[in-house]
């Protein structure tokens, strides 16, 4: 006979980013400013996934220095502590070890499929690790030990929640029980997806090796607007409207980027801004995007001047994490029958 839980969260959102490289507009607008609108409505678990970050080599103190960087960049960016629970992922063991249980769960054909895994692997893929391999079982894990009930996905990583989802219905179906959620995406909304300041058909990325490729949540206010200003366009004035756009990759992306920060749509920007020249436009976006970043590189500044504080965050979010993940682990643990319903 199928059990049901009764106690299931209506509404609980997980989700996290790796802390390689420097957090900047692409975090920001796809993923931390709508973290602090969850915040509002459901119950929210964020997380610094550092065992996600380990899938590839990490030097152990720069990854101690970005770990604290990217929780200084969601608290900045208005992940509250006191709201939300904050926490790096490697504090709490439930991760790993559940992890370890849907690696015996997925199937290996499932995990073939992945597209992220040919991406980031490419022509070595006989020298990947095997955690890059099963990167996606980890995800699930991190997402279940919660029983959250939602996540706020981008396009690269709905094919992942969807490995979530059938983990857990064959979890539940091996074991004739309802113990875990099969999760609900929350799609982000469009316009969120911000490319390349050097090239427009390259989405920004902390990996890019130009750092004017990107706008960091760390840049001030001078190196936000020079990294605007030295932006690559095209020689034409921008177009009346969005349907112009076509086929124009830099003006695009910065009508977008303009849109995502001003919150209107691409159509209102051109409404503004149609038929000028790119250097007048370029002033009023760097103007806009100092006005919305700015604050955040000040308070990640002073966050990073005392990471003790940042460690306290941390650790009291950790705590809050793993007493919900305990219960979670007792019921799983009992179902697959390992002999022990506590961890010591």
């Amino acid at each position: 006979m199928n059990e049901r839980q009764p106690t299931l969260p209506r509404n609980r959102v997980f989700s996290g980013a790796q802390p390689t490289g420097s957090m900047h507009l692409g975090n920001y607008l796809g993923a931390f400013r709508n973290w602090v609108r969850l915040q509002e409505d459901y119950e929210c678990i964020y997380c610094v996934v550092d065992l996600h970050a380990i899938t590839v080599w990490q030097e152990p103190a720069v990854l101690i220095q970005q770990t604290r960087e990217a929780a200084a960049a969601y608290i900045a960016c208005g992940v509250d502590p006191q709201k939300s629970i904050l926490f790096n992922q490697s504090r709490v063991a439930a991760h790993a070890e559940l992890a370890w249980i849907f690696n015996c769960v997925a199937r290996i054909g499932w995990l073939n499929r992945m597209t992220q895994f040919k991406d980031k692997a490419g022509k070595n893929r006989e020298k990947a690790s095997v955690g890059l391999y099963v990167y996606p079982d980890l995800m699930a894990a991190d997402i279940l030990a919660y029983k959250a009930t939602h996540v706020p996905v981008g396009e690269d990583q709905k094919q992942h929640l969807e490995l979530t989802r059938d983990i857990a219905l064959k979890f539940n179906n091996d074991f004739g029980r309802e113990v875990f959620p099969i999760v609900e995406p929350i799609i982000q909304k469009e316009g969120a997806r911000v490319m390349s300041l050097r090239d427009g058909a390259k989405k920004m990325s902390k990996s890019d090796p130009s750092d004017a490729s990107r706008l960091n949540l760390t840049d001030d206010a001078d190196r936000i607007a020079l990294k605007i200003r030295k932006a690559k366009t095209d020689p034409l004035p921008l177009p009346e409207d969005a349907a112009g756009l076509a086929d124009r990759p830099e003006a695009s992306n910065l009508v977008g980027i303009y849109a995502a920060l001003a919150d209107l749509s691409q159509a209102d920007v051109l409404a503004r801004h149609g038929g000028k020249e790119f250097a007048p436009f370029k002033k009023d976006l760097a103007d806009l995007a100092v006005a919305r970043l700015a604050p955040i590189s000040n308070e990640m500044s002073r966050l990073m001047r005392d990471p003790a504080e940042i460690d306290a965050v941390l650790d009291k979010g950790a705590e809050k994490a793993a007493a919900l993940a305990r219960p979670v682990m007792e019921e799983v643990r009992a179902v697959v029958g390992l002999l022990g319903a506590r961890s010591f």
